[in-house]
């Protein structure tokens, strides 16, 4: 249990931090801490029930971006404040780096082994974000569509 609580509270100092390297605004620190926070802990979940790490960083991106969109509005803030620091967590960084020894130490069958998982972790995060996207467009346009058969009546 303490070390799921030091995970947390490195997901959202790391966050932070980032979001200070970047000059996102104070006003939007802490909440983009806690997107990326919700976002961490939906993958972690995925993972520890059995599912890959494409699939957590999907979900985990469709998170971040949902979250990402309503603190926005929240805050009044563009949503590329909250979803950038916020994907910090799910970058594959370890991944990359592994890439860069393997090709350093001339095994290539390794250095593409780590490649491909970048390249789907990359694509995955992408995918998440397109589909909270369209889950959020397809959410407001019902909810327009509701209003107006209401305002009709």
């Amino acid at each position: 249990m303490i070390h799921f609580l030091i995970v947390i509270g490195g997901v959202y100092i790391a966050t932070i931090g980032f979001a200070l390297l970047i000059n996102v605004s104070p006003r939007a620190l802490n909440l983009g801490g806690i997107v990326a926070v919700a976002g961490y802990l939906v993958y972690l979940a995925y993972q520890s029930l059995g599912g890959g790490y494409v699939g957590g960083n999907v979900f985990g991106a469709f998170t971040i971006g949902i979250c990402g969109m309503m603190a926005a509005r929240y805050k009044k803030m563009p949503v590329i404040v909250f979803n950038t620091p916020a994907l910090v967590p799910l970058v594959p960084g370890g991944q990359a780096y592994q890439v860069m020894k393997y090709i350093a130490m001339n095994q290539p069958h390794m250095a593409f082994y780590y490649l491909i998982q970048v390249v789907m972790i990359a694509g995955s995060i992408a995918m998440g974000f397109l589909l909270s996207e369209l889950f959020i467009q397809l959410f407001y346009y019902t909810r327009r569509q509701i209003i107006r058969k209401l305002d009709q009546m």
